[in-house]
């Protein structure tokens, strides 16, 4: 089976490292023409770049914690391709630190929303207003988490948001099932990424999450690229609203 994208136009959030980086170069290889945004690290950003081809390539500096920099990201992205086909929703914030609920600062809160909730509601938002002008159809990947679906102790805000996400996958597949939008999630588990690795370092956390998770492992970032791109290809053209798990069996468990 060939996963083809044959020139779609890709918008990845959050595509300079891990799961973001994987995607690209996933998308990048199936002949996508991507987008990307980063916030600080702009030098993994212009290596990706170069390693994809600066002609089907382009990385964006953004701040995905307003809704005007969704809004602007989306711009620059039609403005680097000409359309807009697909949008994977990858970009998020996972403060590592527990926060029982009662300690937990109106600061934080507010913040993992704007990030993970508002910035990706103003990606859809903008992005289906373009993929319904050009009247071709368009898939939109959201990235979730099991923490979405069982929650998440101590981490209630990253909770809230991703299970957020799922609601409204379900809702807007239905949604935009005439305009031919497809709208699917990818839930990873524990993956090796720099967001994790601060607790995946620590001996006994990590000894604790290997044993929580039925393969015995963490997952790769490209161990979630796959899914991702073979959501947004014609092999997936009767899946829409659904939650697609990739976490070694970890949320059957939990």
């Amino acid at each position: 089976m060939n996963l083809t994208l044959n020139s779609k136009v890709a918008l990845i959030t959050g595509g300079s490292r891990g799961i973001g980086a994987a995607t690209v170069r996933a998308f990048a290889e199936a002949g996508a023409k991507v987008v990307f945004n980063f916030q600080s690290a702009k030098s993994q950003a212009e290596d990706l770049v170069r390693e994809c081809g600066a002609a089907n390539c382009r990385a964006v500096q953004s701040d995905l914690s307003t809704t005007e920099g969704a809004r602007q990201l989306v711009s620059s992205a039609i403005s680097a391709f000409g359309r807009l086909d697909i949008l994977i929703a990858n970009h998020g914030i996972w403060p590592p630190q527990d926060a029982p609920i009662d300690r937990m600062s109106d600061e934080q809160w507010h913040r993992t929303v704007a990030v993970n909730l508002d910035g990706v509601f103003a990606l859809v938002k903008h992005s289906v207003a373009q993929m319904k002008k050009q009247d071709a159809g368009g898939h939109i990947v959201l990235i979730s988490s099991t923490a979405g679906q069982r929650g998440e102790a101590f981490h209630c805000d990253y909770a809230a948001t991703k299970g957020a996400l799922l609601s409204m996958v379900k809702g807007l597949s239905t949604e935009l099932a005439r305009d031919r939008i497809y709208v699917n999630a990818v839930a990873p588990g524990w993956v090796d990424t720099d967001m994790s690795a601060t607790t995946l370092n620590d001996p006994p956390t990590r000894e604790t999450i290997f044993r929580n998770i039925p393969l015995g492992r963490v997952g790769t970032p490209e161990e979630i690229a796959a899914p991702i791109l073979f959501l947004c290809t014609p092999q997936a053209g009767f899946i829409t609203g659904e939650v697609f798990n990739v976490n070694g069996g970890a949320v059957l468990v939990g």
